[in-house]
């Protein structure tokens, strides 16, 4: 398994004029780092007021979704919203559904077994519905690929509106309305919608007052939003602001009690409790066969009987995790000592369809490669595919086709099916594919700025990062870097699951916690000088508040590579070196010079100075022409020329950039 590489930060600019707009320093450095750096861009980044969604009749078709819909009413139709089993599909049915009943629709809902049915629309469940007197079917989060099941639906007497966010392929379903963002012809300037986000906007077009649906449908909206990791950007972000207001204030019975069952601070309600706690036990319930328990939770409005399914969902996640487990341990044994440079692509008899998506995902995060877990039924494969590194896996499926039965998603995840006899076949052409398309990316921590004051890391600085929620897709949580720090304690806590430590910079001590790390397997030892990433946060500890950082990378700092870039020309940090420092320096030299010095035993000419504070000194020194100073590789000559009184250190660019 591979470690994510650190790319260093660019320089940061702080504009004056989002100081005066009210920012403070470091949510005014994260800004201009993100491009936004004029008080209007940052306001309306930023804003937090009324909004109104876009119009809906902009999505293509969306005017003949409406007739339909209209028509059926009218008719006193029987319609069913036809979804999907992840928290995407389950928000966006719940959504549509209890909207239609409240408008006067007689509505059934259904969402097809994972386990039994697969995902998208099949023939089976349209005759099942038909039975029940359905005569228009309006699908959410699915049906851009269901050709064959909307001609089906058609002979049978059943008209289709397909309402989906995934990739379109050449041939569009011939149904009643076909509404899509990813369709070529759609006006929308945010495309990336997620199918409960395509729900809602029907909705909107069916009610003509969005700010009313918004008003009633945000929480759904934010949580499957966020849990089918769409960009936050745009009309996502406000759609999940206003979410996370409604979740915190006034949540529907189930979500509620999902919350409370699962220990969410609903104070503190992020993008995290929602991506990490709550998703994981809606899509248990979807994994494991019992997505109803899922459907039936959201719309719940039972407190008492809420509570009983929201228990009953975070059990099913515990079985979940115990299935994860044990694929991830058979997984581990079956890759173990491979050196991995193309898609794994592995199959295996009774692997649990549902979970082996989750599986596939640590595995392309761990091998930094796509993956694709196959469970094998008899002749017969189902497979959960998930991209890394920008690789487009619906792309790749697509030329890979002619071994696979069916396939449908998007760049980033996918489905598919195939016959067993050709997962061979797939597995090469795969490679072959990935060889041919191989992504520039790479798994890489690039910290939005490093931290070169303590006066960053104040208690109001930190909080002020809470404006630039809601985090994800587009928007990530910002990331900073410290170098050159101490670290002067490492413990594990948890049962030596994580740790904590301690790191010390600027005269400050700050206290880290690292999740998922045992302090064992730290690459530094308590004494060590070393870098760290991290995002910073307010930790309340028995009314005590305090900037804690979240760890997100550590290493050894490397003083050769700091001295070198600084008598480069580059950037220094923290470094300083005042008018005692550099005489302490010249003395020193003094007794040596002309001299040739490795770079990694640079602290040694004078252990009262920092390498870095040398090197900065050495620097200043060849820029008033008092000595010549000439990196070579691994070393640097010095040569001392002579020492002038009267010499003006401001003549040095680097002497005055330190006190700038």
């Amino acid at each position: 398994m591979k470690e994510r590489t650190w790319n260093a930060p660019g320089e940061v600019s702080v504009p004056e004029e989002l100081l005066r707009a009210g920012c403070t320093p470091l949510l005014a450095a994260v800004l201009a780092a993100r491009g936004i750096k004029t008080g209007p861009a940052a306001r309306a980044f930023l804003d937090d007021g009324p909004f109104v969604p876009e119009d809906p009749l902009l999505l293509p078709d969306m005017e003949k979704a409406v007739a339909r819909i209209r028509l059926a009413a009218q008719r006193g139709e029987t319609v069913a919203v036809y979804g999907d089993y992840d928290v995407d599909g389950i928000t966006a049915t719940c959504l549509l559904t209890e909207y239609l009943r409240s408008a006067g629709l007689k509505t059934e809902s259904y969402i097809p077994d994972r386990l039994e049915e697969g995902y998208g629309v099949n023939t089976g469940a349209i005759d099942r519905l038909r039975a029940l007197g359905v005569s228009l079917i309006v699908t959410v989060d699915c049906g851009i690929t269901a050709v064959a099941e909307t001609e089906y639906a058609a002979a049978l007497g059943v008209d289709m509106i397909v309402t989906d966010h995934h990739e379109c392929q050449d041939v569009l379903p011939v149904a009643a309305a076909v509404v899509d963002p990813k369709r070529p012809d759609c006006a929308c300037p945010d495309r990336d919608l997620a199918g409960v986000g395509v729900a809602f906007k029907l909705a909107c077009a069916l009610s003509g007052d969005s700010a009313a649906i918004l008003d009633r449908y945000a929480d759904l909206v934010a949580v499957g939003t966020i849990a089918d990791v769409m960009p936050l950007l745009g009309e996502n972000r406000r759609i999940v602001r206003a979410g996370f207001h409604m979740l915190r204030t006034a949540p529907r019975p189930g979500l509620a009690a999902l919350m409370e069952a699962a220990g969410v601070d609903t104070a503190r309600l992020g993008t995290n409790a929602v991506g990490f706690t709550l998703a994981p036990r809606i899509n248990a319930a979807g994994r494991l066969g019992r997505v109803d328990r899922a459907a039936a939770l959201v719309m719940e409005r039972d407190p008492v009987q809420a509570a009983r399914l929201a228990a009953e969902l975070c059990d099913m996640n515990r079985q979940r995790q115990q299935l994860e487990a044990e694929i991830w341990d058979e997984v581990a044994d079956m890759l173990a000592g491979q050196a991995v440079t193309a898609p794994i692509v592995l199959a295996r008899e009774g692997w649990h369809q549902g979970v082996i998506g989750i599986v596939a995902s640590r595995l392309s995060e761990a091998y930094q490669v796509p993956t694709v877990m196959i469970s094998l039924d008899g002749d017969s494969g189902k497979g959960s595919c998930r991209s890394w590194g920008g690789f487009n896996l619906f792309d790749a499926l697509a030329a890979c086709g002619k071994y696979l039965e069916s396939f449908g998603g998007h760049a980033l995840a996918a489905g598919l099916n195939l016959r067993k006899e050709n997962i061979g076949p797939f597995r090469e052409a795969m490679k072959e594919y990935y060889l041919g398309h191989i992504p520039t990316g790479e798994a890489s921590i690039t910290p939005d700025l490093t931290i070169s004051s303590p006066a960053l890391l104040t208690m109001e600085c930190v909080e002020s990062l809470n404006a630039l929620e809601p985090f994800g897709n587009g928007n990530p949580r910002p990331v900073f870097a410290i170098s050159d720090a101490v670290l002067s304690d490492a413990a594990g806590i948890g049962g030596g699951k994580h740790v904590r430590l301690q790191l010390e910079k600027y005269g400050q001590r700050y206290d880290c916690v690292w999740f998922s790390h045992r302090a064992e397997d730290l690459p530094a030892v308590p004494g060590d000088r070393v870098d760290a990433v991290f995002f910073p946060q307010i930790s309340e500890f028995r009314g005590r508040r305090s900037v804690q950082l979240l760890m997100e990378g550590l290493r050894r700092t490397d003083l050769e590579e700091l001295c070198r870039h600084i008598l480069e020309g580059g950037p220094f940090g923290d470094h300083r070196l005042d008018r005692k420092g550099l005489g302490v320096l010249w003395r020193s030299l003094s007794g040596r010079c002309p001299c040739r010095v490795r770079l990694s035993r640079l602290g040694q000419m004078e252990p009262r100075l920092h390498p870095a504070q040398i090197a900065l000194g050495l620097r200043v020194l060849s820029e008033l022409g008092l000595a010549a100073v000439r990196p070579d590789g691994e070393n640097v000559e010095i040569l001392l020329i002579a020492w002038d009184e009267k010499t003006d250190l401001n003549n040095s660019p680097t002497w005055r950039a330190q006190f700038d």
